[in-house]
């Protein structure tokens, strides 16, 4: 969905199929509590009971009005050439990000995005880990099914990766 599709008071489904009810519409965001409870009672405001949520841009690209819409955008992502994550390299991530340090990464935004480097080759953060004065950045490059590391500061100055970067990297790999 874009911006402009909502209202307040707008019911939509979110990530991972959550529905949830527009409070608030921005400049460039958008504010929305969860429909996660019977009792209407969470949702009369403002303000709300409920935790009101953000939503940026790409969080409301990830929005659609009906199961219908949901399903058809699923169709569409995986035709992009994207080859997802094996069952193995999930375990690792999410064993990463449990076993982060007693000092946790305070940059959880820079986790949200993948991004290209001037090669084509997409890099996907998924945790990260101090190493003196600096954050280093555990990445999982997909197309080539490896793991590197990177420091903040070089991974954040790159472009966020978009669906043409992946679809041209898919290509690049198809024709190999």
């Amino acid at each position: 969905m874009k911006h402009s599709d909502f209202h307040i008071g707008l019911e939509f489904l979110g990530l991972a199929g959550f529905r949830w009810r527009c409070t608030d519409v921005g400049t460039r965001t958008i504010v929305a509590i969860r429909l996660a409870y019977e009792d209407p009672n969470w949702y009369r405001g403002p303000p709300y009971v409920a935790t009101e949520e953000v939503f940026d841009e790409h969080a409301m690209a990830n929005c659609h009005l009906t199961e219908d819409d949901a399903i058809r955008a699923a169709i569409k992502e995986a035709d992009t050439g994207h080859p997802g994550f094996p069952h193995e390299v999930v375990t690792q991530m999410m064993r990463a990000r449990r076993e982060e340090s007693s000092l946790p990464y305070p940059n959880k935004g820079v986790l949200r995005f993948d991004r290209c480097l001037p090669d084509g080759e997409i890099l996907h953060p998924y945790a990260a880990r101090k190493d003196g004065e600096r954050w280093i950045l555990k990445l999982y490059l997909p197309f080539p099914q490896t793991f590197d590391e990177m420091p903040e500061r070089d991974f954040i100055a790159l472009p966020i990766a978009t669906t043409d970067d992946v679809r041209s990297r898919a290509n690049r790999r198809a024709a190999v």
